[in-house]
């Protein structure tokens, strides 16, 4: 994970305003990442004590001069944003600056945000923050616009398989890389449960429904899976790769629909993101692929 993080545009940004005397009172750091957020955020906080004899301490959360907000498995609460408040007036103890790292910040109500407002607003001297966010939508823009956004996007399939091969040698480890979205968390779920097969069986049935038989008995197999990002993601991989790389789809597939399904994938998913149901979003998505290539095939008679 640290070396992925390093060779970010936002790791290097942040290293330069440390470096340069020019660290801003808060960031706001976005990574879509559950797994590994709190991970990152460390990375971030040894650099900004400037990677010192302190390091080994702030990995544990020891430092006296960094506070991480909330506990492990904990919720962010408004009392406990009260408390980082009154924490912040406090000077630091061991050296001339004091960090404050709230991580999972968009499971952060309103009222918490709010109250957040003024001390990231008018920061004591030596007083800094670090926000960490898996998704911006819930962050209130009176916060985003008091803080400097650091993002950093999905990585390359390329720099998965490197950081999961670092993590151990698995036969799985380039399907996952290629599946899992940029996102090295999901990535290592996928190469550590032992659940990657079955999807990737899964996403090769619902990709190779050809009638509403096998559309209907599909849908009600796969709907309840717990892993639902990640079967759509490995059905985008079997289309992709249907289509730029001759797949075994092309035998019952037209081009024109694995474009087509591709670009239904991308709605599916934002439709998952407000909790459709996800049964009949395979069944309706299924069922749309194969009337799309009824639709070439006659076209081409």
């Amino acid at each position: 994970m640290e070396k992925l993080i390093k060779s970010t545009t936002a790791f290097k940004i942040f290293s330069t305003d440390r470096i340069s005397g020019r660290l801003s009172h808060a960031y706001l750091l976005h990574f879509a990442d559950p797994d590994n957020l709190r991970a990152a955020l460390k990375i971030f906080a040894v650099e900004f004590f400037g990677n010192g004899a302190e390091s080994d301490r702030v990995r544990r959360e020891s430092y006296t001069d960094l506070r991480i907000y909330p506990a492990v498995g904990a919720k962010i609460t408004v009392d406990g944003i009260s408390e980082i408040i009154a924490d912040s007036a406090l000077k630091p103890v061991e050296g001339e600056k004091k960090l404050f790292i709230i991580t999972d910040f968009d499971s952060a109500s309103a009222l918490a945000q709010n109250k957040l407002l003024k001390t990231l607003e008018e920061p004591l001297t030596g007083i800094y923050f670090i926000l960490g966010a898996t998704s911006l939508a819930p962050v209130l823009d009176t916060i985003i616009s008091r803080v400097k956004v650091l993002e950093v996007p999905p990585f390359s399939e390329e720099q998965i398989y490197a950081a999961l091969c670092r993590i151990g040698e698995n036969e799985q480890n380039a399907a996952a890389a290629g599946s899992c979205n940029g996102v090295l968390g999901v990535a290592a779920r996928m190469v550590s449960g032992g659940w990657f097969s079955e999807i990737r069986r899964a996403a090769e049935e619902i990709c190779s429904a050809d009638d509403v038989n096998k559309i209907t008995e599909a849908a009600k197999k796969y709907g309840d899976t717990k892993y639902k990002k990640e079967l759509l993601s490995e059905m985008r991989n079997i289309y992709f790769n249907a289509l730029t790389k001759g797949g075994k789809l092309n035998t019952f597939l037209d081009k024109h629909t694995l474009i087509y399904a591709l670009e239904e994938l991308t709605r599916a998913n934002a439709d998952l993101q407000f909790n459709a149901f996800f049964q009949g979003l395979l069944y309706d998505f299924m069922l749309k692929v194969v009337k799309e290539n009824d639709k070439w095939q006659k076209l081409q008679e």
